[in-house]
């Protein structure tokens, strides 16, 4: 169900009674708004075996013309990539069995490991690794600053330094999800985006879930920022981080185009399988070993990562009430989603809080405060 909007984003009088109900969550967004966390939102709620809240507020940019935000406005997700395609390719891959956690990256990539001076770390590196972003490859490279078309960068990932033991470090890598998401497309002998739609998004039908949308819907999509590193211009409605831009548009760490509708109806499908529920009598996309194995904290001791997944820290931007039994993602451009698995409720929030220059940080603040007040809008019913 979509809740009504507020008349304004002021704090108006909020007349639904789901809007009344989330009005301390409302006021959260409707505030980061007013300071320029970001110019508009979209966002919704899974609890109780249904979307209880669906809705958007604020514009696609700060101008006074620009488009208002819709609950089922598509948005840049960024770095969701990573769990709504990568993550859940392998998570398919791994419950049928045709993907070993522990098989060594380099039998998958062999220019992993050839060629290097030396290969013993890189032996050791494993997908489980790469899962859990502890195969010691470094965070983020810049590639697109020297390199231009997809196999070179591709090559410039494979020949990166591995600068600590594998599972002895947590470092959240993007490089290591490029190279992830080549590795599964060694096994499918097809292209990360293809089996993605073809193994997630059309059986879940996310039918707003896409890499690389269509020059006439870009439109439609909020602009993330004005490029001053690699395209100098406008970008909206294509993929914001450089690195996934010169593979293409689609890779494994980012490149996906979503909203809060299908991340919603993707988190239930994960909260459905986690328990072997089926819906009427269709079954669940993942088995209930599948979820939990991924949702695991992986080594090295004191890492929050899972299998792709995250799950809360002490200092979470799930705030204080999602459970440790909880998995999330977040995303640069200023999306997240996160799904407590015991509470069996899930928060989508869409943002573009990149817009226009990356600079402001506060959607730091936000996002804890907003998934807090959510949790207590639940938890007073």
């Amino acid at each position: 169900m979509d809740a009504s909007r507020p008349q304004e984003q002021t704090g108006t009088a909020l007349s639904h009674p789901e809007t009344e109900r989330f009005a301390a969550a409302y006021r959260v967004l409707e505030e980061a708004i007013r300071e320029h966390a970001f110019p508009g939102c979209a966002f919704g709620v899974f609890s109780g075996g249904e979307v209880v809240l669906a809705d958007a507020l604020g514009h696609f940019t700060y101008e006074g013309n620009a488009p208002e935000v819709h609950a089922e406005t598509v948005f840049d997700i960024a770095s969701l990539t990573k769990v709504v395609s990568t993550t859940a390719v392998a998570m398919v891959l791994y419950q049928s069995g045709a993907l070993d956690l522990d098989t060594p990256v380099g039998e998958l990539l062999p220019g992993f490991v050839v060629g290097r001076e030396s290969t013993e770390r890189a032996r050791k590196v494993t997908v489980r690794h790469l899962l859990a972003h502890a195969s010691g490859l470094p965070g983020y490279v810049e590639f697109f600053r020297t390199v231009a078309t997809p196999a070179a960068l591709f090559r410039a990932c494979l020949e990166l330094p591995i600068e600590a033991v594998p599972g002895e470090r947590s470092e959240y890598s993007d490089p290591g999800f490029i190279l992830l998401g080549k590795a599964l497309e060694v096994l499918l002998h097809a292209d990360l985006a293809v089996s993605a739609q073809r193994m997630v998004f059309e059986p879940l039908q996310l039918v707003s879930t896409r890499f690389t949308p269509q020059a006439r819907d870009r439109d439609q999509i909020p602009p993330t920022e004005i490029d001053e590193n690699l395209r100098y211009r406008r970008i909206q409605g294509e993929v914001q981080d450089e690195n996934a831009f010169v593979l293409g548009g689609a890779a494994g760490h980012a490149g996906l185009f979503s909203n809060v509708p299908d991340l919603l109806r993707f988190a239930s499908e994960i909260l459905s399988s986690a328990r072997n529920e089926s819906r009427s009598s269709a079954q669940t996309l993942f088995t209930s070993d599948s979820v939990e194995t991924f949702a695991m904290r992986q080594a090295p001791e004191g890492s929050s990562r899972a299998l792709g997944w995250d799950t809360p820290s002490a200092d979470s931007s799930a705030g204080h009430h999602f459970s440790a039994h909880s998995i999330g993602h977040l995303g640069y451009s200023g999306c997240s989603l996160w799904i407590d698995l015991d509470a069996r409720m899930a928060v989508a929030l869409l943002t573009n809080r990149t817009w226009p220059d990356r600079q402001s940080q506060l959607i730091k603040r936000v996002r804890p405060a907003f998934h807090d007040a959510v949790r207590q809008a639940l938890q007073s019913v």
